[in-house]
């Protein structure tokens, strides 16, 4: 039972995970985002210390990493 439950939280994250970098990749899709153009707002680039995306997917792919790890040892 317990093995089940974590891997439906495994999946979602993986899920979560997925979704969110293609949002992500999806703002940098044309021709200047593939060249690391993805600055328009900022002399620098984008402000990443900011970004809420960014800090969740940090979030999200930590807790893929400890379920992985989890799962691997259950």
């Amino acid at each position: 039972m317990f093995r089940i439950i974590l891997e439906v939280l495994f999946f979602l994250d993986c899920f979560a995970l997925l979704g969110l970098i293609l949002l992500q990749m999806s703002e940098h899709s044309g021709l200047g985002g593939a060249f690391g153009s993805g600055g328009s707002t900022t002399v620098f680039g984008r402000d990443e210390v900011r970004d809420p995306r960014r800090t969740l997917t940090v979030v999200l792919a930590s807790v893929f990493m400890a379920l992985g790890f989890v799962l691997s040892v259950v």
